[in-house]
C-alpha cells in the first residue's frame, strides 16, 4: 500500500517535467535563488550591491560596464537586483515558515477537537481576515516603526489564517477515517494523531499554498519597501529600488523597470510552480491529466 502510493506520487511528480510552464517556473525560482546564495561571487560590484555609492557615476544609462545601468547613487544595478533577490528570497522564506508553525497546528486543534476549540480559532481566524492583509500589514509596521523584521511580523500576522483554514478543512475530511480510527483504537494520543497520521496527509495542499504564497509575500514586502515601512537603505531591495526610479522615471528609466522587471518574473515563476505542483499533487487533477 506505502509503495504504491509512493508511485502516485511520483507519477504525479512526473506532470512536472511534462509542463513547460511549470519548468520555466521552476528553472526562474532556481536562478534567482542561486544568484541569491551566491549574490558576492555573481553581483559585478558586490560592495555597491551592499550599498556603497558611486556618485562618479549616477544615473549611467545601461552599458558594457554597467549592464542594467546605475543609480542616483551610483551604485550599479545589476548587482543591486542581485542582492536586492537575497533579501527577497530570505524575508519570503521567513515568513512562510512562521505562519505554517502557527497556522497549522491551529488548523490541526481546530479540525481535530471540533467544539468551542473549533469556534473559538476560527472566529479568531476570522475577524483576522476580516482586514485587507496589505492594508493591516502597513498599519503593524506604521505603528512598530519601518524595518525589516517590523514587515516580517506585518505580513505574517494576517497570513496565517489561511493555513489554519486549509488544515482544518483536510483535518474534518480525514479524522473519520479508517487508519485514524485505528490510531485511536491501539490508543495513539490525540497529540500522536494528529502530527503522526494526520498531519503527513495535509502536506501535499500545505505545499502548494506555501510555493503560491511565496510570490504574494515577495510582492507584499515589495510593497512595504516602496512605501518605505520594509527594508531600509542602503540594504538592496527591490521594493525600494523601485521607490528610488519613481521620480527618474521618465529620464532613467532603467532604475524602476529592472527592479520591477525582477518583482513580476520572480512573482510569476511561484505562481506557475504552483499551480503545477497542484496539478502534480492533487489526485483529482491529476486524475484528468493523466487521461487526457
Amino acid at each position: 500500500m506505502l509503495k504504491k502510493k509512493h508511485r502516485e506520487y511520483f507519477r504525479g511528480l512526473s506532470l512536472i517535467v511534462k509542463n513547460p510552464l511549470t519548468v520555466f517556473g521552476l528553472t526562474i525560482i532556481i536562478v534567482v535563488v542561486l544568484s541569491a546564495i551566491f549574490a558576492p561571487f555573481i553581483a559585478p560590484y558586490p560592495g555597491q550591491g551592499k550599498g556603497l555609492s558611486n556618485l562618479q557615476e549616477r544615473l549611467k544609462p545601461p552599458s558594457m560596464r554597467h549592464p542594467l545601468g546605475t543609480d542616483n547613487l551610483g551604485r550599479d544595478l545589476m548587482s543591486r537586483v542581485v542582492y536586492g533577490a537575497r533579501v527577497s528570497i530570505k524575508a519570503a522564506i521567513i515568513v512562510v515558515l512562521i505562519v505554517m508553525g502557527f497556522g497549522v497546528p491551529l488548523g490541526l486543534i481546530a479540525g481535530y477537537f471540533g467544539g468551542k476549540i473549533d469556534e473559538l480559532i476560527m472566529r479568531f481566524a476570522d475577524m483576522i481576515l476580516a482586514f485587507p492583509s496589505l492594508l493591516l500589514a502597513i498599519a503593524i509596521v506604521a505603528s512598530t516603526g519601518p524595518s525589516l523584521l517590523n514587515a516580517l511580523v506585518a505580513v505574517s500576522i494576517p497570513w496565517w489564517p489561511w493555513y489554519t483554514r486549509l488544515v482544518r478543512g483536510q483535518v474534518i475530511s480525514l479524522k473519520e477515517m479508517q487508519f485514524v480510527e485505528s490510531a485511536k483504537a491501539v490508543g495513539a494520543s490525540p497529540l500522536r494523531i494528529m502530527f503522526r497520521h494526520i498531519l503527513p496527509n495535509c502536506l501535499s495542499p500545505i505545499i502548494v499554498q506555501g510555493t503560491l504564497d511565496m510570490g504574494y509575500i515577495i510582492l507584499s514586502l515589495a510593497s512595504l519597501g516602496f512605501l518605505g515601512l520594509g527594508t531600509q537603505p542602503p540594504t538592496a531591495d527591490w521594493g525600494v529600488m523601485v521607490n528610488d526610479g519613481r521620480e527618474f522615471f521618465l529620464t532613467q528609466w532603467w532604475i524602476s523597470t529592472f527592479s520591477g522587471a525582477a518583482i513580476f518574473i520572480t512573482v510569476l515563476a511561484f505562481n506557475l510552480l504552483g499551480d503545477g505542483l497542484r496539478e502534480a499533487l492533487d489526485p483529482k487533477i491529476r486524475w484528468r491529466f493523466q487521461r487526457t
